[in-house]
């Protein structure tokens, strides 16, 4: 069996864009796949869907991974090298179907590790931009902090919601976060 990763790091984006390019891909090479698919940051493998398809591949159900971007995997260099290595042990095929890189053998490794070094250091730069950028506005006046809504008065909404009887999925639905932000929410994780 054939698998594809699709990971979107914020609810506002959707996982159809890279779903299509992949599909073409797969077209191309008369192969079929099933979906795993997160809504969460990469910066860390605590992902439902990631967990499912790792859970595949364990079970020797995974013969190959196909993902538009390496990145989608993780953004961490540790992380994403760790399980790459891991699955090409397993004889599991990786293929990033933008950057036309097929992770097979050593030469497929050593670039996988640059690009995950990459990723990381695009994460870590977005911080550093994003932290001068609130001491900057700090300092003129203009920080507030977050917007009403997001972290504090979600958690409470998540709650009533499961007290209304609404699944951990239909919660995560109708707030627009995932299944495992719901959870953490509710202090099920």
């Amino acid at each position: 069996m054939n698998a594809i990763y699709i990971r979107v790091s914020t609810t506002g984006q959707n996982e159809a864009g890279q779903l299509s390019e992949i599909q073409k891909w797969l077209d191309g090479h008369g192969m079929e796949a099933t979906v795993y698919v997160d809504r969460s940051t990469g910066d860390n493998l605590q992902r439902d869907g990631f967990k499912r398809l790792q859970s595949d591949i364990f079970a020797g159900k995974i013969k190959c991974v196909i993902v538009y971007k390496l990145d989608r995997l993780s953004r961490s260099l540790a992380d994403g090298i760790n399980t790459l290595t891991d699955w090409l042990q397993r004889g599991v095929r990786v293929v990033s179907i933008t950057q036309q890189l097929d992770f097979s053998g050593a030469a497929g490794k050593l670039i996988a590790s640059v690009l995950f070094a990459v990723a990381e250091m695009e994460q870590e730069t977005r911080r550093e931009r994003q932290a001068a950028g609130i001491a900057v506005a700090k300092k003129e006046g203009k920080y507030s902090g977050r917007k009403s809504g997001t972290t504090k008065e979600k958690p409470t909404r998540a709650r009533r919601l499961r007290e209304q009887g609404l699944t951990y999925k239909e919660i995560a639905n109708a707030m627009s976060v995932s299944t495992q932000t719901v959870r953490r929410y509710l202090g099920v994780i």
